[in-house]
């Protein structure tokens, strides 16, 4: 069988539902153990204001959205795949995409981003993508209030 494309494009405001649904389904996935803080429109509120304020990118399949990320100053915020399609390279795609971007608007500065330490499949993600872990906290800066990892990546 045939692999389907996906197409990266800048997100709209009518992408902030999909992309509140991808980080949900992928969140949960990932990170069962923690409670949702937010209820579903407070995850669209804030997600209709990240598509607005922030460089985000989605990864469309057959004209739905499966993968996105955010992006500013210097910051990689969010990076989550539909479970469903993890594993086919959209999150290696989608993080390409920022890097180019990010190398364009701030060469020669890292690239820094943040995970939770127990999140072990979004920590080798990034290892294989050459990031490095720089800083390790007891999670009390976080609404989670789980331990997390700052991770930076500077190009060659």
């Amino acid at each position: 069988m045939a692999t389907r494309a996906v197409i990266l494009r800048p997100a709209t405001t009518a992408d902030a539902q999909a992309v509140a649904l991808v980080h949900r389904a992928a969140f949960d996935q990932a990170l069962s153990w923690i409670p949702p803080l937010h209820t579903p429109a407070e995850d669209l509120a804030y997600f209709s204001g990240l598509v607005v304020d922030q460089s985000t990118t989605v990864a469309e399949r057959d004209g739905q959205v499966v993968g996105f990320t955010s992006y500013l100053d210097c910051w990689l915020n969010q990076l989550y795949v539909s479970p469903s399609e993890q594993s086919n390279g959209i999150g290696g795609t989608l993080l390409r995409a920022v890097k180019t971007e990010h190398e364009s608007v701030a060469p020669n500065t890292p690239l820094q981003l943040w995970t939770f330490q127990a999140n072990a499949g979004a920590r080798r993600f990034y290892e294989r993508h050459a990031f490095v872990a720089v800083e390790f906290t007891d999670g009390s800066r976080n609404e989670e209030r789980e331990p997390d990892v700052r991770y930076e990546w500077v190009s060659d």
